[in-house]
């Protein structure tokens, strides 16, 4: 594999020379993320079905967050991640068109969704790669494939993209990958090999996954170890059960190496997951791979368990071994927490996080922050089913509360996080001051970010694409 990877050396050895003389106290960066991994299906987060022991042990030594959200799927998170930016200021909403669904059963019409993050916003890999650090990402980009957009454009040093496949898989730029490769293991062995070319100056590791999301295809070995296991709750497939294995194999390969190499003292690893996972869907009529039980609803939905992630973090010496934190944290934090880890500059750009640090050396700390905002003005078809996973939603988090608004007709829920995690109880009415009170900071918040919103349809009036 070494043979194959070498040429990104190749690609980043002038890059290299100018950064040798990078100052070494600097912590590297490695940042890990699954993909379509619900908030429960790893051992640490509850679950008694898939085996996890590397991300398990991560958590042991380093700290969970019990509250961390991301967008409902995949390309907003990525673009929140990236810029430090909300979706109502990149435009970047969803995958693909915001209309996806049948325009008959869809009563608005949705602004246009942008899949590609602007070219006018700095990424986090561009901050550090200005601060000297060296730059790699090998996985799932997915917020702009091809020219500018693709991440070696992006402030990225090397490194490729690939998705849609777990076995024959293709990447860009175009790779030759060993026949029968399993893109969790080849991701995995390029990154070791990054880390071991770049283990003397400061470094930023982006190792996106692509597993654990369809097409649900594993190693055959791993699947044959789940196929007796008994179900645990919702838990019970023994293909998407040996994919997250490979992700949990993936993270201990990493550690591994760095520990390997001594650079374990100045290195911040972080594991997470770019949305819910795929279930919890009884309510719509459909079923999904996995259960984020006890949260309700699944990726694409506003609910907990769409938005809801693990969240992990290992820095020796800063961060106490086994800590828990319940402090609401979000995408949009990871651009000025990395680039306060490095000692780096802020974009010029709007950003809507805060630094994690504060967290990082006390989880009881409060960022101070009023509350944590979602915008969805668009629709997601459900799985197998007509009804929605999500038409047009907001939502606002204030401490103890959720508040949602669905705008087809206005329906508000407010749900008390702290005795109903599950969302079973809509307070809306029996809590009407409280109802009023976030739904104006959420209309408020809309109103400051500008935030696109959809418009109920004229009579025959149609929408084919958005």
């Amino acid at each position: 594999m070494r043979g194959i990877c070498i040429a990104f050396a190749a690609v980043a050895w002038f890059a290299s020379l100018a950064l040798a003389a990078a100052p070494r106290a600097r912590p590297n960066i490695v940042f890990i993320l699954a993909d379509d991994l619900g908030w429960t299906d790893v051992g640490c987060q509850g679950s008694k079905f898939y085996q996890t022991p590397n991300i398990d042990r991560l958590a042991g030594a380093g700290m969970r967050f019990t509250s961390f959200y991301m967008c409902q799927n995949c390309t907003p998170t990525r673009a929140a991640i990236m810029s430090g930016q909300d979706p109502a200021r990149t435009g970047v909403f969803t995958v693909a068109q915001s209309t996806r669904g049948r325009d008959q059963d869809r009563k608005m019409i949705v602004p246009q969704n942008r899949t590609h993050l602007p070219l006018d916003r700095r990424t986090i890999a561009d901050q550090l790669k200005a601060a000297g650090y060296a730059t790699g990402i090998f996985g799932k980009w997915h917020i702009g494939e091809d020219g500018d957009y693709h991440p070696l454009n992006r402030g990225f040093d090397e490194g490729f993209t690939t998705m849609g496949r777990h076995f024959d898989f293709k990447t860009r730029p175009a790779l030759q990958v060993p026949k029968g490769a399993y893109l969790a293991d080849f991701l995995t062995d390029c990154a070791a090999d990054f880390i071991q070319r770049h283990k003397d100056q400061p470094f930023f590791l982006y190792l996106p996954h692509f597993a654990v999301h369809a097409p649900y295809q594993a190693k055959p070995e791993l699947i044959e170890k789940y196929r007796d296991r008994p179900p645990a709750g919702g838990h019970r497939d023994p293909t998407y059960a040996a994919m997250i294995e490979s992700v949990d194999q993936s993270v201990g390969r990493i550690v591994a190496k760095i520990e390997e190499l001594g650079l374990a003292q100045r290195t911040i690893v972080i594991f997470a997951s770019d949305n819910g996972g795929v279930g919890g869907y009884a309510e719509i009529g459909g079923r999904g791979v996995t259960d984020n039980a006890p949260l309700r609803g699944g990726k694409g939905m506003l609910y907990e368990g769409g938005v809801r992630v693990p969240f992990i973090v290992r820095w020796p010496g800063i961060i106490a071994p086994g800590a828990i934190c319940d402090e609401p944290a979000m995408h949009v934090d990871l651009l000025p927490t990395f680039v306060a880890i490095a000692g780096a500059s802020l974009p010029a750009q709007e950003l809507d996080g805060v630094s994690l640090l504060p967290l990082f050396k006390d989880p009881r700390t409060a960022l101070g922050r009023e509350a944590l905002y979602a915008h969805f003005p668009g629709y997601l078809e459900g799985y197998g089913t007509r009804n929605w996973r999500t038409g047009p939603a907001g939502s606002i988090r204030c401490g103890r509360w959720k508040l949602l608004e669905f705008f087809e007709d206005g329906r508000l829920e407010l749900y008390d996080l702290s005795i109903d995690l599950g969302q079973k109880k809509n307070l809306a009415r029996e809590m009407a001051g409280k109802t009023g009170e976030l739904h104006q900071k959420l209309a408020d918040w809309r109103k400051a970010m500008n935030a696109p919103m959809p418009r109920l349809k004229k009579p025959g009036e149609t929408q084919q694409g958005g």
